[in-house]
């Protein structure tokens, strides 16, 4: 890591409650909750905009959600993410199969015209060498309304900067979810845990 956490007796007591929440869901605080909360005020808005975003009543259904933020993480090739959010997306739950297929989601056949549409749109939002044009949208009118795809871009653009935030500042994964050895984001000298089963996503 590329600037270490402080001690947790030294972060201001109103990002208590965010670090219990933390441990409430993942059993751990997580590590970019510290480094975000080296500058209290962002982390606070980080998670309350977080909140909206994952909130139950959502337009987009909780497991495509947690396999945007998969992808866009893998494009970004941030470790943690990945980790995070694959559980969270085996936790919705999603199905292993389409996870381990994810980097190469436009040559596997798993994956509903739903599901192909809503990645096609968040490759050409991530990639900086593509863009988001008419025909994207074309797309995901079939499945979604206009309230959902901003919803969706929303979550496109949080989760870009949530891991671009990760990824350059070195923030290793913390043990949720085992990575694919094949995955180009997994970490060949790390073996992890399969608990997925009890995270719910990412608070940032």
């Amino acid at each position: 890591m590329r600037i270490a956490p402080r001690p947790l007796h030294r972060y201001p007591w109103y990002l208590r409650p965010v670090f219990w929440l933390q441990r409430r869901h993942y059993g751990q605080v997580l590590m970019p909750g510290l480094i975000w909360g080296r500058v209290p005020g962002l982390l606070l808005g980080v998670a309350f905009l977080f909140g909206r975003l994952s909130r139950r009543k959502a337009r987009i259904p909780a497991e495509l959600r947690a396999l945007v933020c998969v992808r866009v993480s893998q494009l970004n090739h941030c470790p943690f993410c990945v980790d995070i959010n694959a559980a969270g997306y085996l936790a919705a739950p999603g199905r292993q199969d389409k996870l381990d297929a994810l980097p190469w989601w436009r040559e596997s056949t798993l994956f509903s015209e739903a599901e192909r549409a809503v990645l096609a749109y968040t490759d050409a939002v991530t990639d900086s060498a593509q863009r988001a044009d008419e025909a994207h949208f074309v797309r995901l009118r079939r499945h979604f309304d206009d309230d959902a795809l901003v919803e969706l871009t929303a979550l496109i653009a949080f989760q870009n900067m949530s891991s671009k935030f990760n990824a350059a500042l070195g923030i290793p994964p913390q043990g949720f979810c085992s990575l694919p050895q094949d995955s180009p984001n997994a970490d060949p000298g790390s073996t992890v845990g399969q608990d997925g089963g009890r995270h719910q996503g990412e608070t940032r």
